[in-house]
């Protein structure tokens, strides 16, 4: 890695006014607790429709789309690090790390967090990302946290919500030929990175916020998930009467349905709504459009290859919807295959306001791979059926 690059970096960082803030942005977070251990500690299986896992939906494979940046990026911020700092930001790539992740704003969080660090090494952090995610999925990333520091100045609680109050861990060794990934941990984002020779399992992903939209402050016009909800509104309104009908899992969005969340690895969940196969060529693709919302998150390449893998299940892949289909109408959706389950879900008020009733201002969405590929965890198990260690 160049000096010169790393001094570029930090002088955006710097540019960008990173490192001022109008409060104490070196704070720890307070009122942090911990989650019990039992949430994760059972043994994991992944997100499946009847309890059992579908087999050889996944294999170990070279996909052509190199991995060397994500794994030069994970190094150069490891060695950002102090040795304090290192020690606590790594794991090994099977632990249960990688589970323990929660959307809310209170859990005690492993890794380093980017209040902890110094401008360097939020660069290097950010380089990290960079090298693993889109355009889109980095900006998108930064805008959560953005908005997370726009609510504590809208609630005036900056003990609880900031935009630095997020961590990052290190799973493994990043290297060429052992897996390993990282985590960012956080409210309302979450992205588990996985990686193993040149394959990439980016999921679980979490990724909302509350508000979607900074009206005044420090984040002015920053708004996020907004393709997200509409291009699901736009497919469900391009379905004709009867197919809608048969989208429906329920008519009235009156609570949150969202179901993978935090600690639903395990999750058992039918198929619902309508089928792929029971939608004409230009549904299909509006479909697959919503669906590239999502997966178009990660780096070009890698998201090509999961859309792959996506379009030779579509004919099995359901769209389920709860709610209205007004153009300003609360709803929640659902897209799930062998291979990628994605949940859209409108929120009732937490921080702002106390409401019963979901609001377009807080957004929930969650990606994952079912049938046991959540944090590489198929891909993991068959390297070490090849490679005993």
């Amino acid at each position: 890695m160049k000096v010169t690059w790393l001094g570029a970096a930090v002088s955006v960082l710097l540019a960008g006014a990173v490192v001022a803030a109008t409060y104490n942005e070196f704070r720890a977070p307070t009122r942090l607790r911990d989650v019990p251990a039992s949430n994760w500690e059972e043994p994991y299986v992944g997100v499946t429709t009847k309890g059992q896992v579908v087999p050889r939906l996944f294999s170990l494979a070279q996909t052509g789309v190199t991995t060397a940046p994500v794994r030069q990026a994970a190094a150069a911020f490891l060695a950002g690090l102090d040795e304090g700092q290192r020690k606590k930001t790594l794991f090994p790539v099977g632990d249960d790390e990688w589970r323990r992740w929660d959307n809310r704003h209170f859990p005690t969080r492993q890794g380093t967090g980017f209040f902890e660090m110094n401008a360097a090494q939020r660069a290097l952090a950010v380089e990290l990302m960079r090298a693993s995610l889109s355009a889109k999925g980095l900006r998108q990333t930064q805008d959560i946290m953005k908005l997370n520091g726009t609510l504590g100045e809208l609630t005036g609680n900056f003990e609880e919500y900031s935009e630095w109050f997020y961590w990052i861990s290190i799973m493994g060794e990043p290297a060429v030929d052992k897996p390993w990934g990282w985590q960012l941990d956080g409210h309302h984002v979450i992205i588990n990175y996985f990686v193993l020779g040149d394959q990439v399992v980016m999921t679980p992903v979490f990724m909302g916020s509350e508000p979607i939209r900074a009206e005044s402050g420090k984040f002015k016009g920053t708004v996020v998930l907004q393709p997200e909800q509409d291009k699901g509104l736009v497919l469900m309104r391009s379905l004709n009467a009867s197919q809608q009908a048969a989208a429906r899992i329920r008519k009235d969005k009156a609570r949150e349905d969202l179901l993978s969340a935090a600690y639903k690895d395990n999750l058992v969940l039918d198929y619902a709504g309508i089928r792929a196969s029971a939608l004409d060529a230009a549904q299909k693709e509006r479909l697959l459009e919503v669906i590239a919302e999502y997966v178009n998150n990660m780096k070009e390449g890698h998201a090509g290859v999961k859309m792959s893998e996506v379009r030779r299940h579509l004919d099995e892949t359901y769209f389920g919807w709860i709610g209205g289909i007004e153009a300003d109408g609360v709803f929640y959706y659902r897209i799930h295959s062998p291979v990628i389950l994605i949940e859209f879900d409108h929120q009732r008020p937490i921080a702002l306001a106390r409401s019963d009733k979901p609001t377009r201002n807080h957004v929930h969405t969650v990606v994952r791979t079912p049938n046991g590929n959540d944090y590489g965890m198929d891909l993991l198990r068959q390297h070490h059926q090849q490679h005993k260690h």
